[in-house]
C-alpha cells in the first residue's frame, strides 16, 4: 500500500469519527491504568460494569489497597482472569504509591515496570491519558492493519513499528482508536462488513486475506 492511500485511509476514518476515544470509561490516569488492565481477555463493556462499582469507593491506589484483595476481588469478580488481575493491581497501587507518590508516570519504561502491565497497556496509557504518539496493537487493530494492507506484520511489535513509519504524523495521536474501532465494528474477525465499510475502496483485502 503506497503513502497516498495510507493516507486517504486515515482522512476517511477522521471524517467519520472526528474525536475518537476510548470506550473504557475513566476520569483519570490512574482509573484508565485500572481499566486498561482489567481489560486483558475481557470486554470494554464488562469492564465498565465493574469499574462503575469500583471507582466511586476506590479509584486511587490509596483507596484501593485500603479495600484489600477480598474487596477488590469482590468489586472485580464478573471480569475474567479476576483473581490474577487483582493481585496484579494491588501490587502496582504498592508501586505507584513507593515510586511514584501514587501518580502514574509517564514514560514507558516505568509503566511496563509495573505488574500487569505490558507493552500493549503501556501504549494506551501513554496515548489515551498522556496524548503521547503511540499505537497500542490489539487484535483488532492487528488485524485491520494486516487485512487493509495498512502495515502487515507477523507479529504484534512488527506491525506496531510498521504503523508507526507510515501512519502520517497528523493522524498518529488518534490512529489507535480509529483502528480498534473500525476493527471492532466494522473489518470484524469472522465475517467482514465490507459493504459498510467507508474505506472498502482504499482496501487490499481482496487481493491478499490472512
Amino acid at each position: 500500500m503506497n503513502s497516498t492511500k495510507r493516507r486517504e485511509i486515515f482522512t476517511c476514518l477522521q471524517a467519520n469519527n472526528p474525536h475518537p476515544t476510548t470506550e473504557l470509561e475513566y476520569q483519570s490516569p490512574f482509573e484508565l491504568l485500572i481499566a486498561v488492565i482489567l481489560s486483558a481477555q475481557a470486554t470494554d463493556k464488562s469492564v465498565n460494569l465493574a469499574t462503575r462499582k469500583l471507582f466511586p469507593i476506590a479509584n486511587t491506589p490509596q483507596k484501593i489497597i485500603a479495600m484489600g484483595e477480598a474487596g477488590l476481588l469482590e468489586m472485580i469478580k464478573s471480569i475474567g482472569l479476576y483473581k490474577s488481575k487483582a493481585k496484579n493491581i494491588l501490587a502496582t497501587c504498592r508501586l505507584l504509591i513507593d515510586h511514584h507518590n501514587g501518580v502514574v508516570p509517564r514514560t514507558r519504561e516505568a509503566l511496563e515496570k509495573l505488574p500487569g502491565v505490558g507493552r500493549k497497556t503501556a501504549n494506551v496509557v501513554l496515548n489515551t491519558a498522556f496524548g503521547e504518539l503511540t499505537i497500542a496493537v490489539d487484535t483488532h487493530i492487528f488485524r485491520v492493519a494486516n487485512r487493509t494492507g495498512l502495515a502487515r506484520g507477523k507479529s504484534v511489535l512488527e506491525v506496531e513499528t510498521k504503523l508507526l513509519k507510515v501512519v502520517p504524523n497528523e493522524f498518529k495521536l488518534n490512529a489507535h482508536h480509529w483502528l480498534i474501532l473500525h476493527g471492532r465494528y466494522v473489518c470484524k474477525a469472522r465475517k467482514p462488513e465490507c459493504a459498510q465499510c467507508i474505506i472498502h475502496h482504499l482496501c487490499e483485502f481482496k487481493e491478499k486475506t490472512i
